[in-house]
């Protein structure tokens, strides 16, 4: 039987990619963003809310509107995110604010909804934490507070939601090129954002064979973590990041 599967941010690169492949396997994918204009560009065959993540009644009607279109929810996909970098004695309340509220409380309250459907579906959650949330990573304090919270959750829930028959992972990529990535260049590159890029692959154990992750190679993991051969994962925070942890 096809499932189906909720997935935020999924105007995005990871998001779309996600969604795709789930389509692909036969899935019904519901896509939520806060973007009307990028679900726009999904297609008028997709299936899509719009949905700020932030908004904890908005976290709860994105739900109910999924169950209420197709009867149930057996995949619930957190890849709504941002960025945001600094001199942490440079940021600011805003700054903080508005990433927390984003990579952990929308994660958060998107599980808290999603949880009583996908107990009764046996259902399992997948959220999009990072590299930055297994290690620390100078000028990144409140990126890292954020990703570090979602995977302590996600392993908080695994446990918790484990007698239910949920699993709950998460993946854990490093840079991965998307237009969220080009931003983060653009925003943060000064007038060099092609030396930005390049100096984040100059990190990379590859060295000069390194490249950025490609989002369906994000989306394989986060499909193959859905499906019934991952059932022994859960609680598991994944990375995919070219071995740039594996030296923490």
């Amino acid at each position: 039987m096809a499932r189906i599967a909720l997935i935020t941010g999924g105007a995005g690169g990871i998001g779309r990619a996600t969604g795709e492949r789930f389509t692909a396997a036969g899935d019904t994918v519901v896509y939520a963003d806060r973007s009307a204009e990028g679900l726009a560009e999904l297609g008028s065959a997709s299936d899509t809310l719009v949905a700020d993540v932030t908004v904890v009644a908005e976290c709860e009607r994105m739900v109910a509107d999924t169950v209420e279109r197709h009867g149930r929810l057996d995949v619930l996909v957190n890849c709504a995110g941002v960025w945001v970098e600094g001199p942490t004695a440079q940021m600011t309340e805003e700054e903080w604010d508005r990433t927390i509220d984003v990579n952990l409380k929308g994660t958060f309250f998107a599980c808290r909804f999603a949880i009583p459907h996908l107990e009764r579906t046996e259902g399992c959650i997948v959220n999009l934490s990072s590299d930055a949330g297994l290690v620390g990573t100078a000028e990144t304090a409140i990126y890292n507070a954020s990703k570090g919270g979602v995977s302590l959750l996600t392993r908080s829930l695994g446990l918790e939601l484990a007698p239910k028959g949920v699993r709950v992972n998460a993946v854990c990529p490093n840079d991965v090129e998307t237009p969220m990535l080009a931003g983060q260049a653009r925003d943060y590159g000064g007038d060099d954002p092609e030396g930005y890029l390049a100096a984040l692959l100059a990190d990379y154990p590859q060295k000069g064979r390194a490249r950025f992750i490609r989002p369906d190679e994000i989306a394989a993991l986060i499909v193959y973590l859905a499906s019934p051969e991952a059932a022994p994962i859960t609680g598991a925070c994944i990375p995919i990041d070219f071995g740039s942890t594996a030296g923490y």
